[in-house]
């Protein structure tokens, strides 16, 4: 791990909660940047998200088409959900996979990374999984999670991600991290 001076870091002499319910934290933290000034400052807390990449043997990945209200715009997502309490990362990405599309993923995940979305004002951490392979188990339970199920050609994406028609960083970073990794002969390969 790399080491960093201690006179950058910043210091947290104490913090309160200004919001609170099951979705959303909101918290003021009371700041100490190396300049020596002292502010609050707001951090938004989100529950822990696991998120899996499909991918078969066709180099498609399994999508979910879907709409958004929050930013009013429909696109692409990868399958994902929150992190029960007790619950491997593994497992929750799995799980949701069948809940949300009905296809099972297979054989053992590859951890893609752990990543914060927007660390400057949100602690939000996404776990993302990798299945090279997945089987038809039934049909989704939980039908508000699409409007299509969909598997994309592989090299479609990067087009997508340009066009904005993938949401989120939840499945930009783990497809991006696919592309980048099968194109350098690492683990995105088979």
């Amino acid at each position: 791990m790399t080491e960093y001076p201690e006179a950058l870091s910043w210091k947290i002499h104490g913090e309160r909660t200004v919001y609170d319910n099951r979705w959303v934290t909101v918290n003021l933290v009371d700041v100490e940047p190396p300049d020596g000034s002292r502010f609050e400052h707001h951090v938004v807390k989100l529950d822990r998200v696991a998120v899996a990449l499909l991918i078969n043997e066709k180099e498609e990945c399994l999508t979910l088409w879907r709409y958004r209200f929050a930013v009013n715009q429909w696109g692409y997502e990868l399958i994902g959900g929150l992190v029960e309490d007790g619950e491997d990362p593994a497992f929750t990405a799995a799980r949701e996979a069948v809940e949300e599309t009905g296809w099972k993923p297979t054989g053992e995940p590859e951890h893609i990374g752990r990543f914060q979305p927007l660390p400057g004002i949100i602690d939000a951490p996404v776990d993302a999984y990798l299945w090279r392979a997945a089987e038809k188990v039934g049909e989704p339970t939980d039908a508000e999670e699409a409007a299509r199920i969909e598997w994309i050609p592989v090299d479609r994406v990067l087009d997508l991600v340009r066009r904005g028609e993938v949401l989120g960083s939840g499945a930009i970073i783990p497809l991006l991290y696919y592309l980048a990794s099968r194109n350098a002969g690492t683990s995105g390969t088979r």
